[in-house]
């Protein structure tokens, strides 16, 4: 986040970076904030539980970010590292474990006994104790750590590997062999500060961390997507230098890449090799393509715009409802002859005050049995579950809201991410800490009976037919 102005309407790198004038808040002040706000919430919705943000992470600019589960474990990224919930009752979820190690956003994923940390700010070292550095030290270090969290409850740092520009976002795609995990590493440029990231810095970075020897992950490639150059970005689109976010749906070999000022479809039949089969644009009304969605077919995508970086009030009358919001796109035809073709745009329907940074940010599918239902966050705009089953009339049918963090003046807070898991809904809320929800629709009902082993959701698996997904070896995370 490198722009924070209320009311932005061109485009802005993804929303990060707390601003360096940022007072670090302490945890009374921040506690005192949320306690002053009121829930709103549709009538067959239900907030079942909250846990505020625990020290060392209660400070105001130690934003909590996105969500990986296992078993009866919920693992939320932080700024400053990550914190292990137990959620055996999701009525009751607890705080086990945290693990300090400041670098970023904190993107998560998980497979077996492993987890994989994003660290997309420059540091001194790999270690959990290294210190900030300016990004043209040409000794920092950026990249992706590995940890041991076969005991949640003291998750261990087993090993590093250094990826260019660092690893803002990064998806986890299992290894068709079942003997190693391929992260495909997401990093662009989102400012002069960052000149190694510069264009053309229009690849992404595939790491491969074998099951057996976590220690040794190894950088297989860093292929370039655009070749013959990304969108070059105008007064309202940002140009491409690189993905923000990839989610893949590996029983289908698909990948589908949110970058910047492209979207696009990928053939990852070859895990080493992912290759660009279909690229779309929208300069008239998406700024910052940030993150995407398939449904369970395989047959649709939703795109979401993160217009304004995610540091403004884009919910507002004044923006409307076409940017900042998803695009749903239909997938046609069949093998390379794929594309996407445009079917509608969705926002949440409630305008937001001036002071809520609002734009549509990461979400899943709740695994409904013959239709597209989807379950996101939209920062201070809340959670929303919306229906995209016709896809040219996609409309909502649950929220869960707070009123502004801050009447006075814009502070970033919100929900990050809205994931399904196992019956519940659960948000990891930049300053909220972990809220759990439940839905009561007749809509979304059968889906109770689906049950993951772990699920990561920029990983999707394939559920219909199948209410016991096992260990569900596809999974991953998004990012901001």
């Amino acid at each position: 986040m490198t722009s924070l102005v209320a009311g932005l309407l061109f485009a802005a790198p993804s929303a990060a970076t707390p601003p360096a004038n940022q007072p670090e808040e302490n945890s009374r002040a921040t506690a005192a904030a949320q306690n002053d706000r009121k829930v709103l919430m549709s009538e067959n919705m239900e907030h079942v539980a909250n846990v505020p943000k625990q020290a060392p992470f209660d400070k105001q600019s130690s934003f909590g970010s996105d969500i990986a589960f296992k078993k009866h474990y919920a693992f939320v990224g932080n700024y400053n590292g990550f914190t292990v919930y137990n959620i055996a009752n999701p009525r009751k979820p607890r705080v086990i474990s945290q693990v300090v190690c400041p670098g970023g956003q904190g993107d998560v994923s998980v497979s077996g006994g492993l987890l994989f940390l994003s660290t997309d700010y420059p540091r001194t070292n790999d270690t959990c104790t290294s210190e900030p550095t300016d990004s043209a030290d040409p000794n920092g270090w950026q990249g992706m750590k590995v940890f041991d969290i076969s005991n949640p409850r003291k998750p261990s740092y087993v090993s590093s590997v250094a990826t260019s520009c660092g690893s803002h976002t990064h998806t986890l795609v299992p290894d068709k062999a079942g003997q190693a995990a391929y992260l495909y590493i997401s990093s662009y440029g989102p400012s002069e500060k960052f000149p190694a990231c510069q264009p053309p810095h229009d690849k992404i970075s595939i790491v491969k961390v074998p099951y057996a020897d976590p220690a040794s992950p190894t950088l297989v490639d860093a292929p370039v997507l655009f070749p013959e150059g990304g969108n070059p970005g105008n007064d309202s689109t940002s140009a491409t230098t690189g993905c923000h976010d990839i989610t893949v749906f590996p029983s289908k070999d698909l990948a589908a890449g949110a970058c910047m000022g492209d979207g696009i479809l990928m053939d990852i039949s070859d895990r080493e090799a992912p290759r660009v089969i279909e690229r779309v644009r929208d300069d008239e009304n998406f700024a910052f393509w940030h993150s995407a969605t398939f449904n369970n077919d395989g047959t649709k995508v939703v795109f979401t715009d993160e217009l304004g970086g995610g540091g403004a009030a884009t919910c507002n009358e004044a923006i409307g409802p076409k940017r900042g919001a998803d695009g749903v796109y239909d997938i046609v035809g069949t093998g390379d002859n794929r594309t996407l073709k445009f079917r509608s745009y969705f926002k949440i329907p409630r305008h937001q005050a001036d002071t809520e940074n609002c734009v549509a940010h990461n979400g899943s599918l709740i695994p409904v049995e013959g239709r597209d239902i989807m379950v996101q966050a939209w920062y201070q705009g809340g959670v929303s579950v919306w229906d995209f089953t016709d896809s040219a009339n996609p409309t909502e049918i649950a929220y869960f809201d707070r009123t502004p963090f801050d009447t006075e003046q814009m502070q970033i807070a919100g929900p990050w991410s809205a994931y399904y898991y196992n019956g519940y809904i659960y948000s990891s809320g930049i300053q909220e800490g972990l809220d759990v929800l439940k839905l009561h629709d007749p809509r979304t009902g059968n889906a109770d009976k689906v049950r993951f082993k772990q699920f990561n959701p920029q990983t999707q698996p394939v559920y219909q037919g199948h209410p016991s997904t096992g260990s569900n070896a596809g999974s991953t995370s998004g990012g901001m």
